[in-house]
């Protein structure tokens, strides 16, 4: 199977691969944390872009030293490799103000190392006209900062051939995920994550061709029978490693939808239209779309303007699209994950899990460390949740 072939040769060393790439075209590599970035302006510039991680098997040693505990072990790793010169291949690497530990992270890696060059996009968190204004006119101080690193500028028309591609990329990976909503799943969440994170780390023709052969593959792949098993969402903060993922699967679930930073919420699975326009104001789309697209708990969406709050109604508008996600994909139960530290996930939590519960749905809350280490201990918690769900 070529596809599948190709995909879990390169999740072992994405960094050799695009250092390949690079070396064959020429393009420079452009790192980016978290999945506000619009990639379609990184396209454009014809850079690569590629998706940087943590890594959840090294001990955080040197980022420790200058972070304390309390501060996100996620962003803890990703400083601590910088610090190691895991990222020194990179040209350029853009922080993202999704939460205050990222933002001041940033802030913290550019003055411990000093490669690559790096800039902090600023993010609003909401989506009013005011906000969307501010988030375009960021995205064009951002298009300049790029131009300026690359030595050349690109044009509009540029950016909207990005645009068309990107657009196809999310068309490709709504498919991916159309076939776990067969019963049993036609596609593992643990091939799933490995073929996302892939194509995270590629130049989006590459990765439109690979999503293009594994679609192909997957009928033929996944039509063998399986034991029937528990249909599960995952909901919550980054999980870029198939430990947990694994951990589930093991245990005869299934996992076949999921809400987290590095999956599904990249390519606005929740949309019915997952395009960017490419008529009129190209980065004023862009701003609008992202802006409204990324479902992550830093966006601030609640019923504006009642004077009496409504729970029910706030709940609805801020986690309806979850209810799309249990209805057609038919889940069972939902692991809600965050990161120990991730304020922005850990303070939603509460109210997801009411909603949950106005829905009937089972959820179990886990709060791992970014640390392989910690993931174990929580194999009986997870046993127990699918018993549970067993006998409903």
């Amino acid at each position: 199977m070529k596809g599948f072939k190709f995909v879990n040769e390169v999740y072992k060393d994405p960094i050799r691969k695009v250092k390949e790439l690079r070396g064959k075209t020429g393009r420079k590599i452009i790192g980016y944390i978290c999945a506000y970035p619009p990639l379609e302006i990184l396209t454009a510039a014809d850079t690569i872009p590629f998706r940087v991680f943590g890594d959840v098997n090294e001990p955080i040693t040197e980022g420790n030293r200058i972070l304390p505990p309390v501060i996100c072990s996620y962003v803890r790793s990703i400083v601590d490799l910088g610090m190691k010169g895991r990222f020194d291949f990179l040209d350029g690497l853009i922080w993202s103000h999704s939460c205050d530990c990222m933002h001041k992270g940033g802030f913290v890696y550019t003055s411990c190392v000093s490669k690559p060059v790096h800039y902090i996009l600023e993010i609003p968190t909401t989506t009013s006209e005011e906000a969307i204004n501010f988030f375009k006119y960021e995205l064009m101080e951002f298009k300049g900062w790029l131009e300026k690193l690359l030595g050349r500028e690109f044009s509009m028309d540029c950016l909207k051939e990005a645009i068309e591609k990107h657009n196809r990329q999310r068309e490709l990976v709504k498919r991916l995920y159309d076939l776990k909503r067969e019963d049993p799943p036609l596609i593992t969440g643990t091939d799933t994550l490995k073929i996302i994170s892939v194509i995270e780390a590629l130049p989006v023709e590459e990765g439109n061709r690979i999503l293009e052969e594994v679609l192909e593959e997957a009928e033929e792949y996944g039509s063998r029978p399986k034991k029937r098993g528990a249909r599960l969402m995952i909901w919550g903060s980054i999980i870029d490693s198939p430990a947990l993922l694994q951990i589930i699967e093991e245990n005869g679930a299934y996992v076949v939808v999921d809400d987290t930073c590095v999956c599904s919420r990249q390519f606005w699975l929740h949309s019915n239209n997952p395009h960017v326009k490419t008529t009129g104001d190209l980065m004023e789309n862009l701003a609008k779309r992202y802006l409204i697209e990324v479902k992550c708990p830093r966006l601030y969406i609640g019923s504006y303007g009642t004077l009496k709050k409504d729970y029910k109604r706030d709940l609805e508008e801020r986690f309806g699209y979850l209810k799309d996600y249990i209805s057609k994909w038919k889940v069972d139960g939902v692991i809600l994950h965050s990161l120990r530290c991730c304020d922005v996930h850990g303070y939603e939590v509460p109210q997801v899990k009411d909603y949950l519960d106005m829905l009937g749905i089972p959820s179990i809350y886990i709060e791992p460390e970014y640390d392989a280490k910690t993931l174990p201990p929580l194999k009986t918690r997870i046993q127990a949740f699918l018993e549970t769900l067993s006998q409903l």
